[in-house]
């Protein structure tokens, strides 16, 4: 009863993007990229985030970019709040500081733990796709189960730097870690 709840949940979470693809088999990255997109509807930051009423919110891309252009035609001229949506590649090194989300691609496995930590206490919703992203300190991680995208969360680090998940989010997500 519960995955029916949550399959219920996520195709409502998801059904604004959805519309855009309708008719199509959507790949990884493309419904990767539509969560991202709604991550930013249903996450709350704290106001030093995001300072002026028209700051923009960021979405940093750490690592190789598999999104190819999905990410990039999911937010084209959306914005939320009157905030237009920016994405931003970081290179190896580069300060996250300003990226409201930080999305860290498996290919940066090998450096997570020093990523994370470079994150730390800020307000950055950090989103990987690795086995051990939540226990190095990340807070949403999408893992892939019988061909579909799962959604597990660490509610413990969002707390820690103040940022407020919905529990529209947290109802679709397999695991909350608390």
């Amino acid at each position: 009863m519960q995955k029916a709840v949550n399959l219920f949940g996520l195709m409502a979470f998801l059904w604004g993007s959805l519309t855009v693809y309708a008719g199509t088999s959507m790949s990884e990255y493309q419904v990767k990229a539509l969560f991202l997109l709604n991550f930013v509807k249903y996450v709350d930051w704290p106001a030093e985030a995001m300072p002026g009423a028209t700051t923009p919110i960021i979405i940093g891309i750490l690592g190789q970019d598999n999104f190819d252009d999905n990410l990039t035609h999911a937010v084209e001229g959306k914005s939320i709040n009157g905030r237009e949506i920016i994405i931003k590649h970081l290179s190896a090194g580069e300060d996250p500081s300003g990226c409201a989300i930080l999305f860290i691609s498996s290919s940066e496995n090998s450096r997570l733990g020093e990523i994370l930590s470079k994150t730390g206490t800020l307000p950055i919703l950090t989103v990987g796709e690795s086995e051990s992203f939540l226990g190095k300190g990340g807070i949403i991680n999408f893992t892939l189960k019988e061909g579909k995208i799962h959604l597990e969360i660490n509610l413990n680090v969002a707390q820690k730097v103040k940022l407020q998940i919905s529990s529209k989010l947290l109802s679709v997500a397999d695991a909350v870690k608390e």
